[in-house]
């Protein structure tokens, strides 16, 4: 439901979100500076209605896989159609922001709309308080031209969803082919997205070498080309990608550092295909390491600490932490039904076995912490619960929708208002607690109230995977369908024997 309150563009019919309209139909056209004339649709990224294609493109990945690991679940749950038709909308928007028939491209579209306030209060996506039904200002088109990080991301959600869609062959070959060309485009002009951008305030991108690992791993199992495999395997990438490093974010995934989640993906394979030489010691490594940090988000270790109700402070106290909660509750479950599916019941931390069942566990007890089972009894996902943020950031739920255009500062009063939001935005997980599991609903702290589409894509794939019953887990076919047989065919029978 969240996903529907989000959609920028000519809104379906039955889009179930009463107080959202048709918004934004002119984005792309009313830039003169661009090439791209038609970039209606997509998804407003939080509370504003700033379309940023790094954190979107990473949001519809993350569904793609969970969707592609859990679709009996989709499909058990009645969500199934509602999924693909999300995961459809973000990608059909991708496939306008650069030019997709073709198979060499220089530019791509980073991001649609302008959220810097910094320079005066010239009217834009954060100095205006409007429903976005309601935008009159002018939303500049951001192009770039080496942005390794952003059109790998691009890639990896056009390769994952050419998996959720490959019965629709026609769209599915379309989504491979933009994703070859945007991977190489990424190859070839390298580049960090955010450099000297606005985005840098807002998605600042710290590194291009985990997309890579993550859009070749995706690119792998869409097309089966080893070139791609090979490339995702490369020791000299995965250490520039910070494989062979701690640090303090080590085993965070998040919509900047895809390590983590490239990491479990690749394990899969060496459970599953176990493709031996020449992959073997990458993926042993590769498999290790997903080992190590699934050790480091179980209570007994201490690379992260624990708010005193419970939950894992995997961004060391900063604010926004449920984002980061809810994706390593995710790759921990995966995680789990791979070892499931492999008959393997369980992994190593140093000395210690722990059951593959522990990890399942851990997640369980970290969406129970945002469902409600917290020091508050607070809900951190609306509309869930009794008890659920009232005052969430955001400029469409906050402003009723009663036939008045409020314009830029006009909406100030919604803003500013102590009143609960007039429309619910059923689904969106806020920013979330504090490090003492504080938190305080109020409108103007994004820190604690404002819903991402990363966030919310980390939370249905983790409710997703711990729905239902265990014993169900993963598919383990689909995300393999492409790749070609890892050892050569056995000959023929000979021919039966005649005396």
């Amino acid at each position: 439901m969240f996903f529907n309150a989000q959609r920028s563009g000519k809104l379906p019919k039955h889009n179930n979100v009463s107080w959202r309209g048709n918004s934004c139909l002119n984005d792309g056209e009313s830039d003169s500076s661009t090439l791209f004339k038609d970039l209606t649709g997509g998804y407003y990224d939080a509370g504003d209605a700033i379309k940023f294609n790094f954190p979107q493109s990473f949001a519809m990945t993350m569904l793609s896989w969970s969707v592609i690991e859990y679709s009996a679940k989709y499909e058990a749950a009645g969500e199934l159609n509602h999924v693909k038709d999300i995961i459809k909308w973000g990608t059909d928007y991708f496939l306008k922001t650069f030019n997709h028939t073709a198979d060499t491209i220089d530019r791509i579209v980073a991001q649609v709309g302008k959220g810097d306030t910094s320079g005066g209060p010239e009217p834009n996506d954060h100095y205006c308080w409007m429903r976005p039904e309601d935008i009159d200002y002018d939303r500049p088109v951001t192009e770039c031209h080496s942005c390794s990080d952003l059109a790998a991301e691009m890639a990896a959600a056009l390769a994952s969803a050419s998996i959720v869609f490959k019965d629709n062959k026609a769209y599915s070959q379309k989504l491979v082919h933009g994703a070859k060309t945007l991977f190489k485009f990424s190859r070839d002009q390298r580049g960090r997205y955010s450099t000297g951008t606005e985005a840098a305030i807002f998605y600042n991108s710290t590194s291009y070498w985990d997309e890579f690992v993550w859009g070749a791993t995706w690119l792998y199992y869409a097309t089966g080309n080893n070139s791609y495999l090979q490339l995702a395997t490369t020791p000299g990438i995965a250490k520039h990608a910070g494989a062979f490093w701690g640090g303090p974010y080590y085993g965070v995934l998040s919509w900047d550092n895809k390590l983590a989640g490239a990491q479990v993906l690749l394990s899969r394979m060496r459970l599953f295909l176990s493709p031996g030489y020449p992959y073997e010691e990458i993926l042993r490594t590769f498999h290790n390491q997903t080992s190590i940090f699934m050790c480091s988000f179980l209570p007994y270790y201490s690379s992260f600490n624990r708010t005193r109700g419970g939950m894992i402070q995997l961004n060391h106290g900063a604010p926004q932490p449920l984002q980061y909660v809810v994706n390593a509750a995710f790759l921990a479950t995966v995680f789990s039904d791979y070892m499931k599916a492999a008959d393997t019941p369980g992994w190593y931390c140093g000395p210690h076995f722990y059951s593959a069942d522990v990890l399942r566990e851990f997640a369980q007890t970290q969406i129970n912490y945002i469902l409600g089972k917290n020091p508050r009894k607070m809900s951190y996902v609306v509309g869930f619960g009794n008890h659920y943020p009232k005052r969430v950031h955001h400029r469409g739920a906050s402003i009723p929708k009663n036939k008045v255009k409020y314009n830029c500062k006009g909406g100030w009063k919604w803003r500013d208002s102590s009143k609960p939001n007039p429309n619910t935005i059923v689904g969106a997980m806020v920013a979330g607690p504090d490090r003492h599991d504080g938190f305080h609903d109020v409108r103007t702290n994004y820190n604690y109230t404002e819903p991402t589409l990363a966030g919310n894509a980390g939370l249905v794939a983790a409710l997703v995977a711990l729905s239902g019953d265990s014993s169900v887990g993963i598919d383990k076919n689909t995300i393999f369908s492409a790749v070609p047989p890892m050892f050569p065919t056995p000959p023929p029978p000979p021919a039966p024997w005649r005396p």
